[in-house]
């Protein structure tokens, strides 16, 4: 259990019995966090290779992998390569493959298969596809185990106040958080206003050093656009316990 003090007069952080200063600390937790994900992502690779993440849904979305049985899909499931999707009327799915940087949005009624870099049409009107900047469906692939830290982090497995200030990172990931904020500015000028891939991309890269200060409005842009998406919420209050 990590826990939030005041240690020698300075901002520390104590981590069982011992004091660590606060740029330590925020260093043991982004190690965690990579722990995490890779770790994910290895057990994932043992079963087979993800191609695309879904990350947004609505209304009753049918899913099928290869050879497995029919259930329902969910926000933020990982889609592998042969998985089949089933759209009644008045449903929608949004998928971004992490291999060319598609993103492609589907309504229904309508059906189809998952490729390596973009479905394949079965039944019903095609999908809306649109290209995702250089490096933006990288970012969004981490969405579910962040999803998971989030979840891991409300639920005391890791409890640690403040995180990464901008005075801690060296100049090339201040450049990164720089680049990202623009990167983030564009895409949010050209998605729907409904979408909220473009803070799923910049809380990713915030959520890599931590800033949880910065990631509280990109948060509450999320619940803005997007109220009752229990995935936001998640993150939403997660973010909120750490400032």
């Amino acid at each position: 259990m990590f826990a939030y003090m005041e240690c020698t007069g300075q901002e520390m952080v104590s981590i069982g019995s011992f004091c660590w200063q606060s740029e330590i600390t925020v260093k043991i937790l982004q190690s965690i966090s990579a722990v995490v994900l890779l770790g994910v992502a290895l057990g994932a690779s043992a079963q087979s290779s993800d191609v695309a993440v879904i990350n947004q849904l609505s209304g009753e979305v049918a899913y099928a992998g290869q050879g497995g049985a029919q259930s329902k899909a969910q926000a933020f499931m990982k889609v592998r390569q042969g998985d089949r999707f089933t759209l009644p009327a008045g449903a929608q799915l949004r998928v971004v493959y992490i291999n060319g940087s598609r993103q492609e949005t589907w309504r229904g009624p309508a059906s189809f298969k998952a490729g390596t870099q973009q479905s394949e049409p079965v039944s019903g009107q095609a999908a809306e596809a649109a290209q995702l900047p250089s490096g933006v469906a990288q970012k969004i692939a981490q969405v579910p185990n962040l999803v998971q830290i989030a979840k891991l982090g409300r639920s005391g497995g890791i409890a640690v106040r403040g995180g990464g200030k901008h005075g801690h990172l060296s100049s090339e990931q201040q450049a990164e958080i720089s680049q990202a904020k623009s990167t983030y500015a564009q895409m949010r000028q050209k998605a729907p206003d409904e979408d909220i891939t473009p803070e799923l991309y910049f809380y990713s890269v915030l959520q890599d050093h931590l800033l949880f200060g910065e990631m509280k409005p990109v948060t509450d842009e999320m619940l803005r656009r997007q109220p009752n998406n229990p995935e936001a919420q998640e993150l939403a209050a997660y973010v909120k316990s750490r400032i």
